[in-house]
């Protein structure tokens, strides 16, 4: 057994025969410049950044408003566990060289996977549909249209770009958008909340018994693991590997490739919780102080905010809701394309041509097409959003079973499966989302 790669082991990537490097050398040996860190981030910061999607941003001020700083010990237990799992993910991919539903397709039953896929592409475009909403509303408090209005065009425009435009484009303008969430940062400064609080209820775990409190916790533990951030990620890390022609031809190539993964994978992760971490400081300081503890949009917070820190905050939140929308729709559409494209073995991946991958891109215009519907059906987008939390709620568990499972099949890993410190923590955060699941379940009773 080969254990798992850490990032500190200093090994740079090899660059591959008549072909450029894929990414710069890991950081131990590269110049530490910000350019060449940046550079050599990839679909962990990207996966990282879509998990804070605007409707997850919703649940997040929710926390805040209604709970002040008492969930702020949740960033640093929720780190360890995804960089966990979506690491495994993304090794898999890499040392496969396919996505999950192709690897589950090659190794197990087909009803298992036919009932995966079904249940992601559910949750998916319940939650895409509402993170289209948010994007439009949120794009409506700085520009004097209708948010209804916005929903079409935006849909168009994502669809446009992810079927014109070059992996490498769409690759380097998701890397780019990730930015807009440090808006959340400055929003939070703006609020000058207490720091001694702010310690207190980072490092001093807070747990009341009342069902608001709990369904709030519940709903942040289980908004940061969702199956199609790992499904996202396995797809990037395979499509990246496409276009840079990788082929780990010696065992220091696939080494370097996945310490490069690790890091990836780590610095994406903790920055979603620290846009996270910022995001409930932000309305812990200014709604729950005021006794405004009603939030159920991301927008809403954000015109909540307006009197309370000015037009500069609404701005912020609006800069942030509009990257993170931009980011998790083609995440949660793309990861159901990709699903279905493997399952019936199409070529797919946002690598491919249009005129070779036409029936995966059928799939992503189906999936944006129906997301979009869901914003002039008339159903309520709290319902929608707590039907999609459900359906995460359920699947995670299995599928996360599923994943650490793979990640453990020398016929699918080879020497490179999962290290008694990776399985650990796979099957702790499996445990963790389970009694989440069971939880959720409980509260629809």
């Amino acid at each position: 057994m080969t254990s798992d790669p850490i990032p500190d082991h200093g090994q740079g990537a090899t660059p591959r025969p008549g072909n450029a490097p894929p990414y710069p050398a890991s950081p131990s040996r590269s110049s530490h410049s910000i350019q060449d860190f940046f550079k050599w981030l990839g679909p962990g910061l990207i996966s990282g950044a879509a998990d804070d999607d605007p409707t997850g941003i919703a649940t997040y001020a929710q926390a805040g408003a209604r709970t002040g700083y008492a969930l702020l010990w949740t960033c640093l237990l929720t780190v360890p566990m995804m960089v966990a799992v979506q690491y495994m993910a993304a090794k898999v991919a890499v040392v496969h060289q396919d996505g999950l539903s192709g690897v589950i397709r090659e190794h197990y039953p087909r009803p298992l996977l036919y009932g995966a896929v079904i249940a992601l592409m559910t949750a998916n475009v319940i939650n895409a549909g509402a993170d289209l909403g948010a994007l439009a509303a949120a794009l409506n408090l700085i520009l004097p249209v209708p948010a209804w209005v916005l929903v079409l065009p935006i849909t168009l425009l994502i669809l446009g770009f992810l079927v014109l435009g070059s992996f490498r484009l769409i690759e380097n303008t998701f890397k780019w958008l990730t930015l807009a969430l440090l808006a959340y940062i400055g929003s939070a400064f703006l609020a000058h909340p207490d720091v001694s609080e702010v310690l207190r209820g980072t490092f001093i775990p807070t747990i009341h018994t009342n069902s608001e409190f709990l369904m709030l916790l519940l709903a942040t533990l289980g908004g940061n693991v969702s199956p199609y951030l790992f499904f996202w990620q396995a797809d990037l890390e395979v499509a990246g590997q496409r276009v840079r022609r990788v082929r780990h031809v010696s065992r220091l190539e696939l080494t370097a490739d996945l310490q490069r993964v690790a890091w990836d994978t780590t610095t994406g992760m903790v920055f979603s919780n620290i846009i996270i971490y910022f995001i409930e400081i932000a309305t812990a300081a200014t709604l729950f102080m005021v006794g405004q503890r009603n939030v159920a949009s991301a927008s809403q917070a954000a015109e909540a905010l307006r009197p309370l820190l000015g037009n500069g905050a609404t701005l912020l939140w609006a800069i942030g809701m509009i990257g993170s929308g931009l980011l998790a729709v083609p995440a949660l559409t793309g990861s159901v394309a990709d699903a279905v494209a493997s399952t019936f073995g199409w070529p797919h991946g946002l690598d491919q041509k249009f005129a070779r991958a036409r029936r995966f891109y059928l799939v992503l215009a189906i999936a944006m097409g129906l997301a979009m519907l869901i914003n002039f059906l008339g159903m309520n987008p709290i319902r929608a959003l707590v039907l999609a939390g459900a359906v995460n709620g359920i699947i995670t568990p299995p599928l996360l079973v599923l994943l650490i499972r793979i990640a453990n099949m020398p016929d699918v890993m080879g020497d490179r499966v999962n290290g008694r410190w990776l399985n650990l923590a796979g099957w702790a955060t499996a445990a963790t989302m389970s009694v989440v699941a069971v939880a959720l379940l409980l509260s629809f009773l």
